[in-house]
């Protein structure tokens, strides 16, 4: 669930996202990463991730 509102929130996170030294080293990357479309999709991996662990929280609780 941790991992889930990481990379959820990561993307607008300025300080994660914009300066990323994995980013800082390949600046063509970097131009990758700041399209809106590329953080949209990270994000939705990250609520999609968040999805699936409240799901499975609930079914082993009802179980």
């Amino acid at each position: 669930m941790y991992i889930g509102l990481a990379v959820f929130v990561a993307p607008w996170w300025p300080m994660f996202w914009d300066q990323n030294p994995l980013f800082l080293q390949f600046p063509t990357l970097a131009i990758f990463a700041a399209n809106g479309a590329v953080r949209g999709v990270v994000s939705g991996l990250g609520l999609l991730n968040l999805w699936i662990a409240f799901r499975d929280a609930i079914y082993a609780r009802d179980e």
